[in-house]
C-alpha cells in the first residue's frame, strides 16, 4: 500500500462511525508492541509520544526530533497499518521539514499540539492555524492532521476558547481535533459545536472508549496509558522474581 493510500485508509476511518462505536487507536510504542495491536486486528495505530520518551529514557518533551523519528519509523516498519504518530510541537521544524520526516519515517498522520511542554504556555491560536495551513499546504492530502487544543490540559474550562481553536485549526486543514483532557459531561456540546470528529484520551479510571464514542468522540487514543500499564504489569513480574529468587 503506498503512503497516499494508507493517509485515505487512516481519513477514511474517521468518517461515517456510528455513535458508540469510535476509531480505537492504540498507542504503541516500540516495533514489538506495534505487533502485538496490528495482529489483534486493529486497523491502524497511533505513537505516543510519552510512551516513546520512556523507552528511550527521557521524559515526556525532552526526546530529540532525531530519536522520536527513528522510533517511529522502526514502529511502521513492523506493521501493514496506518500509523499516525505523535509528533508534539513539532520540535521546531519547518512545516516542509516536518512533512517530509514524517513522510521518510513513513507516517501518514500526526498529532501537533498548541501549547509548549517547557513552559505550559498556550499559543496563539491564529499563529497554530497558520502553522497548521502551512503543514496541510506541504503535505496535501498525504498526512491526516490531528490537531491537538490544550486549552483543557492547561487548567482552562472555556468551552468557547476551545471552539474558536477547534473552527481556525478545521479552516487550516485540520482533519480530527484533539480537546485533550476535554471533561466527559462537556464532550456532546463540543461535538455538537466542532467542524470535525473529535479525539478523546482514555485513562485509566475514567469513561471506556466506547463511552467516550457515545458522548461524542469520534476517535480514542490513550496517550501513554498504555505503556503505563504494560510496565506496570512487568514491574509486578520483577517482583515475583525477586521474591522467588530470595526464597
Amino acid at each position: 500500500m503506498t503512503a497516499a493510500a494508507r493517509a485515505a485508509t487512516l481519513r477514511a476511518l474517521h468518517h461515517d462511525r456510528r455513535p458508540g462505536d469510535p476509531l480505537i487507536l492504540p498507542n504503541v510504542w516500540d516495533a514489538a508492541s506495534a505487533r502485538v495491536f496490528a495482529d489483534a486486528g486493529f486497523p491502524a495505530l497511533a505513537t505516543p509520544s510519552a510512551g516513546i520518551a520512556a523507552s528511550l529514557g527521557y521524559a515526556d518533551g525532552e526526546t530529540p526530533a532525531d530519536e522520536m523519528f527513528a522510533a517511529i519509523a522502526r514502529i511502521v516498519r513492523a506493521v501493514d497499518v496506518p500509523v499516525t504518530a505523535d509528533v508534539e510541537a513539532g520540535y521546531g521544524l519547518s512545516a516542509e521539514e516536518l512533512v517530509g520526516r514524517l513522510a521518510e519515517a513513513g507516517a501518514v498522520g500526526c498529532n501537533l499540539e498548541d501549547s509548549d511542554h517547557a513552559t505550559g504556555a498556550l499559543r496563539d491560536p491564529r499563529e497554530q492555524a497558520d502553522w497548521l495551513a502551512e503543514v496541510r499546504a506541504e503535505a496535501g492530502e498525504a498526512l491526516v492532521v490531528n490537531a491537538r487544543i490544550d486549552t483543557f490540559l492547561r487548567g482552562g474550562a472555556d468551552l468557547d476558547a476551545a471552539l474558536e481553536r477547534a473552527h481556525r485549526y478545521a479552516a487550516a486543514g485540520a482533519d480530527c481535533l484533539y480537546p485533550i483532557l476535554v471533561p466527559p459531561e462537556l464532550l456532546p456540546e463540543l461535538a455538537a459545536a466542532a467542524p470535525l470528529p473529535l479525539n478523546a484520551l482514555a485513562k485509566a479510571g475514567g469513561p471506556a472508549p466506547r463511552e467516550l464514542g457515545a458522548l461524542g468522540a469520534t476517535r480514542i487514543t490513550f496517550g501513554g496509558g498504555l505503556h503505563h500499564a504494560a510496565m506496570t504489569t512487568l514491574a509486578a513480574e520483577a517482583a515475583r522474581l525477586r521474591d522467588g529468587a530470595e526464597r
